[in-house]
Parts: C-alpha cells; sequence; structure tokens
C-alpha cells in the first residue's frame, strides 16, 4: 500500500503550527470585533441622543420605502 503524502510544502509539524496560530489569530480577532461593535453602538447611542426626533421617523419611513414594505 502507498501511504498518503501530506498536501506539497506542509509536514505535519508545519501543519500543527499553522493550526495553532490560525486559533491564535481567530480569538483575537473575535476581540476586535466585540470592541469595535461595542464602540460602533456607543458611537450611535452617543449621536442619537442629539438626533431630532423627525430625522429617526424620516429615516425609518425611508428604509420601509427602499425595502418595499408598505408603511401606508
Amino acid at each position: 500500500m502507498h501511504e498518503p503524502q501530506p498536501p506539497v510544502g506542509c509536514d505535519g509539524n508545519r501543519r500543527i503550527e499553522m493550526t495553532a496560530l490560525s486559533q491564535v489569530h481567530a480569538g483575537s480577532t473575535g476581540l476586535v470585533s466585540i470592541f469595535s461593535a461595542l464602540a460602533v453602538g456607543v458611537a450611535l447611542l452617543y449621536f442619537a441622543g442629539f438626533a431630532e426626533a423627525s430625522v429617526f421617523h424620516d429615516s425609518a419611513h425611508d428604509t420601509r420605502h427602499t425595502l418595499a414594505f408598505p408603511c401606508h
């Protein structure tokens, strides 16, 4: 029988190192995503506090029309 060969340019040890690095990178990417979403949320709340009520109504109304959702 013929043993299967690892992919070209990748031996067993290198594959383990690459897997470990991708897991570390995935964890830090998750933290960046969480903090980015938090920053955007805080900014939206901050700026929404200074907006007039008519701005929100007009934005929601225009969004409904854009999505072809009946609102009248």
